[in-house]
């Protein structure tokens, strides 16, 4: 009986040490793992910024800057009521050109043919926002608004830019 008892002790023992030794290989195959992990999760982390500093901020636009250039800025209400005169297919196009020639009056921006030949220099520009565009044009061609409040805006170049007025 000892020698049976013996020999299972010995069993027990020898598969103790195997377990023991599978145990101690899987924890050391799972640290080896978390340090694969943990390289690469570094490695990302250094890639990561350089990916945010890829996706640097875009220069600033230029309205940004025509905005900072500013010599003149005035309000205006522009009435549109002659505008319905016409028929209603020709109504938007019309109110655009009117906004545009009130403009060129009362911000002076008209410049004669002779003067622009011998400034050299670029033409005066009248620009109008996309708002205001869109203002006139919401209702569609046949039902322009009756009346419109702008902010026209000149540069030191002498052009001018008109923008809807805020708060409309």
């Amino acid at each position: 009986m000892k020698e049976e008892s013996d020999k299972e002790e010995q069993k027990t023992e020898e598969e103790q040490k195997d377990l023991d030794e599978t145990v101690e290989e899987a924890e050391v195959e799972e640290k080896e793992e978390e340090e694969k992990v943990e390289e690469a999760g570094e490695a990302e982390a250094e890639e990561m910024p350089a990916a945010v500093e890829e996706e640097a901020k875009p220069p600033p636009r230029e309205e940004k800057e025509k905005e900072e250039e500013i010599v003149e800025e005035k309000i205006y209400t522009i009435p549109l009521s002659k505008v319905w005169i016409r028929p209603p297919n020709k109504r938007a196009p019309r109110a655009m050109h009117m906004i545009r020639s009130f403009v060129v009056r009362h911000m002076k921006l008209e410049v004669r043919r002779g003067e622009e030949e011998e400034e050299g220099g670029e033409p005066k520009r009248l620009v109008v926002s996309n708002e205001v565009n869109e203002r006139v044009w919401c209702r569609g061609i046949g039902k322009p608004p009756r009346k419109i409040r702008v902010r026209a805006a000149k540069d030191k170049e002498g052009n001018v830019t008109v923008y809807l007025a805020e708060g409309d």
